[in-house]
């Protein structure tokens, strides 16, 4: 969004612009942050899914409806008695949160899950509420930056009233993030300092722009990216079909990125046949392999995208 903000005021000033998880310009920020909660709910699905599959090793149930019961088990579980003291059911929450944004982290998720809803052990759920999720001074910092610039970048409703009914009824289709997802942005339903009216990013003096986005992308749903494209005159759009992750490039998918490379080096973008959205579609990459130890610690491919993801990325909007 900054990248399409700054291209719409400096025109003259880009000469490459590649955009990878596109935000919808059109959503800012409260509705974005209300499509984010059903893209989410499809992806806590896929990976409640993915568990199923892998019963052999998790022994959850073959079937994603029991999986998904074992999980509502669990959340309830944590909300009466938090886990190891620690993590309750927001904790829970936010500890399963980054694995909508990467399935590199379902392994360690789903260990954690069986060896809590199995056993009851609670180390391995903590061990990844603190690997994942638990907020040091530099994520309340990383909290302040956040609310800062999405309190001020658009206007958000004031009434809670809206937001409680506009809540409750994402709820009823998406309950995973729903109510976690208000009370994130929360504050800006009462930021003091007035906003600013988002500018339309629409843009017919820009060179050729790349978009680069997955069909599943939960964090930037699909259709901003489509949407953006619309407004982009002259861009790309390349789709990692039936990928999930945000951030797609530079993470292992040889298709991507040498769409990316080609348009760095000359400015070279796929140009489609004008009979869908995509110019271009890449095969998502395999879903991760089951792993079976225990709280076993992060391999390395897991801990460089965890840094890569806490470092660069948001955790909403």
């Amino acid at each position: 969004y900054l990248g399409a903000v700054y291209a719409k005021l400096f025109p003259e000033r880009v000469r490459r612009l590649a955009l990878d998880s596109a935000v919808d310009p059109d959503g800012v920020w409260y509705d974005s942050n209300l499509a984010q909660d059903y893209a989410f709910e499809d992806r806590h699905r896929a990976f409640l899914a993915w568990v199923a599959k892998n019963d052999a090793v998790y022994g959850l149930g073959a079937d994603p409806a029991t999986v998904e019961g074992a999980w509502s088990r669990m959340r309830a579980a944590v909300a009466a008695e938090p886990a190891g003291k620690t993590v309750g059911a927001a904790e829970l929450e936010d500890t399963f949160l980054p694995g909508g944004y990467y399935d590199g982290y379902w392994p360690r998720l789903a260990t954690a899950f069986a060896a809590y809803a199995k056993d009851g052990e609670s180390g391995p759920l903590v061990a990844a509420y603190r690997a994942l999720a638990e907020s040091d001074a530099s994520g309340d910092n990383g909290y302040s930056v956040y609310t800062a610039v999405q309190c001020r970048d658009a206007a958000w409703p004031r009434e809670w009233n809206q937001w409680r009914a506009d809540t409750w009824r994402v709820h009823a289709k998406a309950p995973f993030l729903a109510w976690n997802n208000a009370w994130y942005n929360a504050p800006c339903a009462s930021w003091p300092v007035p906003s600013l009216t988002p500018p339309d990013v629409t843009n017919t003096k820009l060179p050729p722009t790349l978009i680069l986005q997955a069909t599943g992308d939960a964090a930037t749903p699909y259709e901003g990216a489509v949407s953006l494209h619309r407004k982009l005159r002259g861009s790309s759009l390349v789709v990692e079909e039936g990928g999930g992750n945000h951030g797609v490039t530079l993470g292992g998918n040889a298709c991507l990125d040498r769409h990316l490379a080609r348009y760095l080096a000359d400015g070279t973008v796929p140009r489609g046949s004008g009979s869908g959205e995509a110019d271009a579609t890449c095969a998502a990459l395999p879903e991760p392999k089951p792993a079976a130890a225990k709280g076993a610690a992060p391999d390395a491919s897991e801990r460089a995208a965890g840094q890569a993801l806490h470092g660069l990325l948001p955790r909403r909007g």
